[in-house]
């Protein structure tokens, strides 16, 4: 699977052929830093000042960087692909093994980042249900009332959590309705391409 850089990532990427490989192997590990710490302004301005240029494009260089390590990292793409993907970008052969050897190096304390940052969402575990239907009341003695009672049990780090809801039928055949349309929705090509750029 090859990466799909845009032109904007390829004009961030232009800078690194500029400067010398080992520029380019420090702005590789600035650019784990900025995924551990967030960006930092100093260090792109010392790096401007060493190399006469504005920090603007020191800053845009190491977030090109970060992206195209992290893409990679995500999809866990194999040598051979990322070495396709840089190749697109007309890039020397040794900044492409360089590329490659700071890809190869730091793809997996980039995945352990990118893992915790994600959201700790719950999880399902199991769902359990029943129908209640009033017949009658004091009231009124032919009425038919139906209720479902869901008790739904959720993980989340490790622990158990349980929620109840309560609704009627026609409410709950309407949320069905709309959960397999979304599923459906999926399908669709653009869902897809929104789906993989997320990814």
């Amino acid at each position: 699977m090859l990466l799909d850089l845009s032109e904007e990532h390829k004009e961030h990427l232009a800078f690194l052929p500029q400067v010398d490989s080992t520029v380019v192997a420090e702005f590789g590990r600035i650019a784990v830093e900025f995924l551990r710490r967030g960006s930092n302004p100093k260090i792109y301005e010392g790096a401007a000042r060493k190399l006469s240029v504005s920090s603007d494009t020191i800053q845009h260089g190491v977030e090109g960087l970060t992206y195209l390590l992290t893409e990679s990292s995500k999809l866990m793409i194999s040598e051979l692909d990322f070495q396709d993907s840089v190749f697109v970008l007309g890039f020397s052969e040794e900044l492409n093994k360089l590329l490659l050897q700071l890809y190869l190096d730091n793809r997996k304390e980039i995945r352990t980042i990118l893992s915790e940052l994600a959201p700790d969402l719950p999880s399902y575990h199991s769902l359990e249900w029943r129908l209640d239907v009033q017949l009658a009341s004091r009231s009124l003695r032919q009425q038919i009332k139906p209720s479902v009672t869901i008790k739904l049990h959720l993980n989340q780090n490790g622990d158990h959590n349980t929620q109840v809801l309560q609704t009627d039928p026609a409410t709950l055949l309407h949320l069905v309705q709309q959960l397999e349309q979304a599923l459906e929705e999926m399908k669709t090509n653009h869902c897809r391409r929104v789906v993989r750029n997320i990814k």
